[in-house]
């Protein structure tokens, strides 16, 4: 049978759409407490629990119920991009740094760490069994690493990045590549290559249902379910934003994705048509999990978790619709606002903004390099003898922070006028003034 193919209708998901205006949260409706956006997230078999990772270098875990976190955890240097809930009560963190660390609640440091990846690592699944957990890196590399110790297998030929992991019921894993291939390894011993689907599009997740089919979606805005062999049975359109992640309900007839323009999609499965839509503030929506098959929870750009009730897409207690506070907007019109807009994601001005992905560059004039307080940074960066001043802030973003501050994990970026650079430094040195 011919895959079928699907593109709502402008306007199609208007009845379903979630209008609510600013109320106040009442307790649980909303889980707050991470300073950058929630990259991942991952929810307890039972529901009451749930591990959030974020871009502010922090994992939080949660009493789902309560709203409330538990445990703040901060060992990763650089963004936590991905969560794993493990056997025994542990969960798992995976980071920029390209790190794994596994928790046990409670404990204050990770109870073991894997540092085999020479990327960040940006997925994690755990295997049916429960024995082994899969990784996802930017190092071009899905690993697979026994829980309980032993060899960690490598899987190589993603031409790039490999962004997602998922397994099969048979413990084959599945990996997402941004060279738009999907590919399934045959368990370490077998020694067969790789399967190879090569889709239309970079991808940026995957999940794989309890029939064996498998979901994935990347930068075309485009769900794919392909059969357990591999073969297309089904796409849906869901413009015109890239789909960053997916999920699946713990009984597979549901799927959740999520885009980076802020809206989630909740697609029956076995059709392939879309059932509702959740809207939130616009922001991105980088992460999702299934609580259970009645409700789904959502972390995104604004920094919240949200929960939502699937049997009719509204929210669980009243959706804060307002956008976060926009601090540039006192600097409307100020070149060098502008050219720090995209800077705004990562890093504060003030001290109650604080630590984001990047350290608050609140006083950062006079400063010297990896100095500011409540910041994790590389041993790298605490080596360079620079003090953050007019010249040196201008000079960075002349040849780029890999090459001015190497070590950095800040994303490579150059801001190629001097006027620009200029505008920049004049617009911190006022910004950033402390009282």
């Amino acid at each position: 049978m011919p895959p079928i193919r699907l593109r709502p209708r402008a306007g199609s998901f208007l009845s379903c759409l979630v209008l609510l205006s600013c109320l106040a949260v009442p307790a649980g409706a909303e889980m707050r407490g991470h300073g950058g956006p929630v990259r991942a997230l991952a929810v307890t078999a039972d529901g009451t629990r749930a591990i959030s990772g974020s871009f502010d270098q922090s994992a939080i875990l949660w009493s789902v119920e309560a709203g409330t976190a538990d445990q703040v955890l901060r060992f990763h240097e650089g963004a936590v991009n991905a969560v794993a809930i493990l056997p025994g009560g542990r969960f798992a963190t995976g980071g920029e740094d390209g790190r794994i660390a596994v928790w046990q609640p409670g404990a204050a440091a990770p109870i073991r760490v894997f540092a085999e990846h020479a990327g960040p690592v940006v997925g994690l699944a755990v295997s049916p069994d429960g024995l082994a957990l899969a990784s996802a890196s930017w190092d071009g590399t899905a690993r697979l690493r026994p829980l309980a110790g032993g060899e960690v297998v490598a899987f190589e030929g993603h031409k790039g990045n490999v962004n997602a992991v998922a397994f099969l019921s048979d413990g084959r894993l599945v990996s997402a590549g941004y060279d738009a291939t999907l590919r399934i390894w045959a368990r370490p011993g077998e020694g067969d290559p790789p399967r190879i689907v090569t889709l239309p599009s970079p991808l940026n997740t995957v999940a794989v249902a309890p029939d064996g089919e498998i979901v994935a979606a990347g930068a075309d805005a485009t769900l794919r379910i392909l059969r357990p062999d591999t073969t297309l049975r089904a796409e849906l359109e869901l413009a015109p934003n890239p789909i960053i992640a997916v999920a699946l309900s713990p009984d597979g007839a549901r799927i959740a994705a999520a885009t980076i323009g802020g809206a989630v999609a909740i697609v029956e499965r076995a059709s392939a048509r879309p059932v509702f839509n959740l809207v939130g503030p616009g922001l991105p929506v980088w992460s999702l999990a299934f609580r259970s098959e009645a409700e789904l929870v959502t972390g995104g750009g604004d920094r919240l978790i949200r929960r939502w009730d699937m049997r009719n897409g509204a929210p669980i207690g009243s959706l804060a619709m307002a956008r976060p506070h926009d601090e540039l907007a006192r600097f409307a019109g100020e070149p060098g606002a502008e050219v720090f807009r995209a800077c705004a994601a990562c890093h504060s001005l003030t001290p109650e903004g604080g630590n984001r992905a990047g350290p608050t560059l609140s006083g950062v004039f006079g400063r010297r390099i990896a100095t500011a307080e409540g910041y994790r940074f590389s041993e790298a960066l605490k080596k360079l003898d620079i003090v953050w001043n007019a010249d040196t802030i201008a000079r960075l973003f002349e040849v780029g922070p890999s090459r001015y501050t190497p070590g950095t994990k800040m994303p490579e970026q150059t801001v190629n006028s001097a006027a620009d650079r200029a505008a920049l430094v004049r617009f911190l040195e006022k910004a950033t003034r402390t009282p």
